[in-house]
């Protein structure tokens, strides 16, 4: 029994970057000349909410600092540059970019708004900004390193020849890449459960997940102030708490949610499941009832596997295994912590990847 758990380190060990993407599809893309509607179309249609922006070689700064460029495999000749990542908070935020943008009953705006090219939009969101990448030969402890920072994302080139790279950054160009996640990895890990039980069997609170902080909206906030307040605490997602009779409660604005009554989540993602063309009288509602009407969109249903009105949640002596399987299987990056429906905290993905390194790295054993 002791030598088979002896194998089982040992190939966690030696798991790299490379084999989280072997079987990942090709990367999806769009061009700096794309149309922020066309973007968003390509968003749905791949059931994706982040992409990769591609431009020319030689024009752009590269994005947060990186040089992230495909070649031509044969030549090495440079073909494009990619300058950032749109998100749906991107598109969201864009959208409720100024007042006048308040769901009136003349469309011609949010037309407008939809025409532009995505490179004008990148930034919108900090994210947006921060390109990252990943060796193949990355070590799963590095990487995990990489996304329990908040890193939700990176760019993996697919024929990379730097063996003996350890960190973050490459600086080569190559033929093509893939999209690593939190959640790709995530899923790793799960698949190694075994190896991980000592943290896995512990509660979400006793393994130190739990984030005690959380930032909220009412049941009254409005769908554009809601997506403000999201851009600029820099957040994918708020829960929605049941409004306080107090008349210095501003709706417009984040609250402490700890301790309220838990109603609902607003999300980015929402998006997805919500036509350019619905947008328009959608965007006066409340934030509530707009997860209402997405949830009834067939739309959302074709690329979701929970109802949007479904909250996930979990309590603090919920296990750690337990938690990270509802956040898989429900496709959500956050699991809400309860107390007879008032919440008390949030575990998101990078909470579960953070306290599953920690404990890695206090098991010599392991890694």
């Amino acid at each position: 029994m002791q030598q088979t758990k002896d194998q089982d380190q040992r190939r966690l060990r030696e798991i790299k970057v490379k084999d989280l993407t072997a079987d990942k599809r090709r990367l999806v893309e769009v061009p700096y000349t794309a149309s922020l509607a066309h973007t968003m179309n390509a968003l749905v249609a791949n059931k994706v909410v982040a992409l990769p922006v591609a431009a020319p070689p030689g024009h752009w700064i590269g994005a947060g600092g990186s040089m992230i460029m495909e070649s031509d495999k044969q030549t090495g000749t440079v073909r494009k540059h990619y300058i950032g990542m749109l998100t749906m908070l991107d598109i969201l935020a864009h959208i409720a970019g100024d007042d006048q943008m308040n769901g009136g009953d003349d469309g011609s705006d949010l037309e407008k708004k939809m025409s532009v090219p995505v490179s004008s939009v990148i930034g919108n969101c900090l994210e947006g900004l921060s390109l990252w990448t990943l060796n193949p030969y990355t070590s799963l402890l590095d990487c995990m390193e990489v996304f329990s920072k908040g890193i939700h994302r990176a760019l993996v080139p697919a024929d990379s020849q730097m063996e003996n790279v350890s960190g973050v950054e490459i600086v080569e160009s190559a033929s093509s890449y893939q999209m690593l996640t939190q959640m790709d990895l995530l899923k790793l890990l799960m698949n190694h459960a075994s190896e991980l039980d000592g943290i896995l069997s512990h509660s979400v609170k006793e393994s130190g997940a739990v984030n005690e902080t959380v930032f909220a909206i009412t049941e009254r906030t409005k769908v554009i102030d809601a997506i403000k307040c999201m851009k600029a605490a820099l957040l994918n997602a708020v829960p929605i708490v049941k409004a306080s009779d107090s008349l210095e409660e501003d709706p417009k604005q984040l609250i402490n949610g700890k301790s309220r009554q838990l109603v609902g989540t607003f999300s980015a993602t929402d998006l997805r499941g919500c036509l350019v063309a619905s947008l328009q009288t959608w965007l006066p509602l409340t934030a509530l009832e707009f997860t209402e009407r997405v949830s009834t969109s067939p739309l959302y249903a074709a690329s979701n596997t929970i109802q949007s009105r479904e909250v996930i949640t979990c309590h603090v002596d919920s296990p750690l295994y337990e938690v990270i399987n509802k956040a898989l299987t429900k496709h959500v990056h956050r699991v809400w912590v309860v107390n007879q429906g008032m919440l008390l905290g949030v575990v998101s993905l990078t909470d579960m990847i953070r306290v599953i390194r920690a404990s890695l790295l206090s098991d010599p054993q392991v890694m």
